[in-house]
């Protein structure tokens, strides 16, 4: 009586290709440094812009709050002064506590409030070299149209008179001015293509391609 032979087992099934057209369609982004501000991309800048404002605000804020509440502590306790060593000790003590936490209230405050608007003139700026295209194109210009818009809004939101709101004006078309020629002097250096800067090599008679001069 003859023994059934083992089956042999079928190979498993292999899983199912993917579709290649999604992979083909989807491309990871990538950033140029050589054609962004700074040599940082957008969300780099954003967040060290940020964390930076927050840091100058807190301290401003932690300096103006903490003189304001010892001022308003000592105002408070005029009328009741201590008058004894150990009366002194717990009223120094008390004055510093407030002084503290005022400090520490007002710098919290102002640097987000410092760290919001920094970033929001940085998404402006960041709007208009977008809307105004190619590399080259990201200059001095984008930044100062963003700096007078975010003067513009932080005037409109604080409801400053007109003479308050043209003075903050001045001054941040003054600040986007400077930051954006500071800028563009680093862009240079790392060899960014810059608009108004081939322009003026056209027109006086040195218009020949302006390239990196890194590159082979």
């Amino acid at each position: 009586m003859s023994t059934p032979s083992p089956s042999t087992p079928s190979p498993s099934t292999p899983p199912a290709p993917r579709n290649p057209s999604l992979l083909s369609s989807y491309r990871k982004p990538t950033t140029n440094p050589k054609t962004e501000r700074l040599s940082l991309p957008p969300n780099t800048r954003m967040t060290l812009g940020f964390g930076t404002a927050f840091l100058v605000g807190s301290g401003l804020g932690l300096a103006n709050g903490g003189t304001a509440a010892g001022m308003r502590f000592r105002a408070e306790n005029a009328h009741r002064l201590p008058t004894s060593q150990q009366g002194w000790y717990f009223y120094h003590k008390s004055k510093n506590y407030h002084t503290l936490l005022g400090g520490a209230r007002e710098g919290g405050l102002m640097g987000l409030k410092v760290g919001l608007w920094v970033t929001a003139f940085l998404v402006m700026e960041e709007a208009v070299d977008q809307s105004r295209g190619a590399g080259r194109n990201k200059d001095f210009l984008s930044t100062l149209v963003a700096a007078a818009a975010t003067s513009g809004a932080f005037s409109a939101w604080n409801r400053f008179p007109i003479t308050t709101a043209a003075r903050t004006a001045k001054m941040g078309v003054k600040i986007g001015l400077g930051y954006g020629l500071l800028q563009d002097g680093f862009s240079y250096l790392q060899g960014r293509r810059l608009g108004y800067v081939e322009l003026v090599r056209s027109l006086v008679g040195k218009g020949e391609e302006y390239r990196d001069p890194s590159l082979p």
